[in-house]
């Protein structure tokens, strides 16, 4: 099974401290978060071109209870996303087998939010001026305004 990344052009990755990282597609104006796990292997694709290269490399970020069914959980989830591209024959582990012999290591978790459901969500949370568009200026109403 071979592992490429699909275009990064259209990707403005940052990462968080904690190993976790936004990823903005300007294509489609989407957020998608990654959880350390979902970071790792997103991290494992640049380099790595099969599944066990890419658990390989996520056991180097995350410790050694990572296993080659966790990093095809983690490679499933960005292909959902169309993070990277899969070709080769399916793969072995389900999300199911995975959560019985998960140790201590998270799984991989990729959210995805359009701008515009990023926006409405901090609106709702108060987490935005609502008055960003008007510009601001103390400038009495009877007097014309320098600009």
């Amino acid at each position: 099974m071979n592992v490429v990344r699909v275009n990064c052009d259209n990707l403005a990755i940052n990462t968080m401290p904690d190993g976790s990282q936004i990823v903005r597609n300007s294509d489609n104006n989407t957020v998608l978060a990654l959880n350390p796990t979902a970071a790792a292997a997103w991290d494992a694709c640049a380099t790595a071109n099969t599944v066990s290269g890419v658990a390989e490399t996520m056991r180097r970020s995350l410790g050694p209870s990572v296993t080659d069914e966790l990093a095809e959980v983690s490679l499933a989830e960005l292909q959902e996303k169309k993070l990277v591209s899969i070709s080769g024959s399916g793969f072995k582990a389900t999300r199911r087998q995975l959560l019985a012999g998960l140790g201590a290591v998270a799984l991989p978790l990729v959210v995805s939010l359009t701008v515009g459901e990023q926006k409405a969500h901090a609106e709702h949370a108060s987490s935005i001026d609502r008055n960003f568009s008007r510009p601001r200026a103390n400038v009495p109403k009877n007097q014309k305004r320098p600009f």
